[in-house]
């Protein structure tokens, strides 16, 4: 198992990233998603949170949660 740090951004792509962070939990890899604002117009940052089983990070700056 591996730690994956998962980046995505503000464009359609991102509906990919939820395909690829499913496939990676499937394959038993630890993924953390890193988004960005306008990442979050596309997808809901709950979405990513739910397939990776981890909290997920939208400002740089922010306080991880518990």
């Amino acid at each position: 198992m591996s730690t994956i740090l998962l980046g995505v951004t503000g464009s359609i792509a991102a509906y990919k990233a939820c395909e690829l962070t499913r496939l990676f939990v499937k394959e038993a890899h630890d993924v953390h998603v890193i988004m960005t604002q306008a990442a979050t117009r596309f997808v809901a940052p709950l979405t990513f949170r739910t397939l990776s089983r981890n909290p997920v990070a939208i400002d740089l700056f922010d306080e991880p949660e518990a």
